[in-house]
């Protein structure tokens, strides 16, 4: 992969933030833009708070992604993530994670298993002063997703949206954790587009038709995308082909492709 690409890390309620961050640091020393996942629910203190932004600075880590956390108990201070975003942006007025000039945050279009719609809202809205792009959850239909844009805009979240789309994963894979966090509607939709027998069988999915419908919406008012959020699954390799052959197509098609 080139270094000019952004590079994720999740965060692990099993493992704690401390795999994360040792990552983001080794791929940091060799260029890779990274972006950390800080969960919220895996911050111990604002002390230990302190202790990674100093860390990411060193690391010369321009860009966190804020969320919740998958466990079910804080491990110390931070609930959600509007609490961990305000203790960032405090601490960061204190002279701490001075490097990181963007912050990323959830959205939700086809919303939560555990929050109600008008919470998440609420919340979205809530951090939109504290971070500087949302990336969705991941979506298999283009239709949801720009209903979902335009639905936040007109509560007044004007945040760039980058679309979460599964890259060239294993089908098996993807359903299993697809299922796991809620995704159900756009699930359903994914099995009538491919054939429920065929999504089952294992091998690689590939979302060209999903990029496809998802870059007509890009530029259009109320329903605009800055961009994509792949969802590699840990399926990297087959993933980073899957984007070159899709840039190589694009490069041929010429101007009308672009």
């Amino acid at each position: 992969m080139p270094t000019t690409l952004p590079v994720t890390v999740t965060a692990s309620p099993r493992w704690g933030l401390e795999p994360t961050l040792a990552l983001t640091e080794v791929l940091a020393r060799q260029g890779f833009s990274m972006v950390p996942h800080l969960a919220a629910r895996l911050v111990s203190s604002e002390q230990h708070l302190s202790e990674i932004l100093c860390r990411l600075d060193e690391a010369d880590v321009r860009d966190v992604f804020v969320v919740a956390g998958d466990g079910a108990t804080p491990v110390g201070d931070f609930a959600d993530s509007l609490q961990l975003l305000t203790a960032i942006e405090r601490l960061r007025q204190g002279g701490f994670g001075r490097k990181q000039h963007s912050v990323g945050i959830t959205g939700y279009p086809e919303g939560h298993p555990l929050i109600c719609e008008g919470d998440l809202a609420l919340a979205l809205h809530s951090k939109q002063s504290l971070s500087s792009y949302v990336v969705t959850q991941m979506c298999f239909d283009a239709e949801a997703v720009g209903h979902w844009i335009r639905h936040v805009r007109q509560l007044g979240v004007r945040l760039p949206v980058h679309a979460g789309v599964a890259g060239a994963v294993d089908r098996l894979k993807l359903l299993r954790i697809a299922g796991r966090i809620g995704v159900g509607t756009s699930l359903a939709f994914l099995r009538k587009q491919h054939g429920g027998a065929r999504l089952l069988r294992s091998g690689g999915y590939r979302p060209d038709q999903l990029v496809e419908a998802l870059a007509a919406g890009v530029g259009q008012e109320g329903r605009g995308i800055s961009g994509l959020h792949v969802y590699t699954l840990g399926d990297v390799a087959a993933t980073e082909r899957w984007r070159r052959e899709l840039l190589d197509r694009l490069t041929a098609g010429g101007p009308e492709h672009g």
